[in-house]
């Protein structure tokens, strides 16, 4: 049996890919190299602007710190997707890399990067897991929570 493809899965999801946000510097989106897809860490925007700023554990709860990294997790996947032409050119997802911003007795980490992990599943089912490395950080752009890079092949 075939796979249900990833635009019908985000289409059961309720989800649309969203527009890539322009770089705030000198870098790219994402970049192919070969069957590799790289994505430049991916801030939570939802319309052009981030919903959540502020530290986890001080300004904000891990429910909501994971939100944010589902949703920068979303933009990361739409980053990669513009580069292969849709998302369904991406055969799997390789790693996902999570930088949060947490107050000085934040250790949860891997709790809130389980927002983006658990919705590259949710999307590209077995082909959706991967490995990772959560980061913690005093501050991160914007004052933003999270950000999210990913790594994926392509078909």
């Amino acid at each position: 049996m075939r796979p249900q493809p990833a635009s019908e899965r985000l289409a059961a999801l309720g989800l649309v890919l969203p527009d890539v946000p322009a770089p705030a510097g000198a870098y790219v989106a994402a970049v192919r190299y070969g069957d590799i897809v790289i994505t430049t860490g991916q801030l939570p925007f939802v319309d052009g602007r981030l919903p959540l700023t502020g530290l986890v554990g001080v300004d904000l709860d891990i429910a909501a710190a994971a939100g944010a990294a589902r949703q920068a997790g979303l933009n990361a996947i739409a980053a990669a997707a513009g580069v292969l032409g849709g998302v369904d050119n991406i055969a799997r997802v390789l790693s996902v890399t999570g930088h949060i911003a947490g107050g000085p007795d934040f250790i949860e980490h891997p709790a809130v990067l389980d927002g983006a992990s658990k919705l590259m599943v949710e999307i590209f089912g077995e082909a959706g897991r991967h490995v990772r490395t959560n980061v913690g950080a005093p501050r991160l752009p914007l004052n933003s929570p999270v950000e999210v890079g990913i790594v994926v092949a392509a078909r």
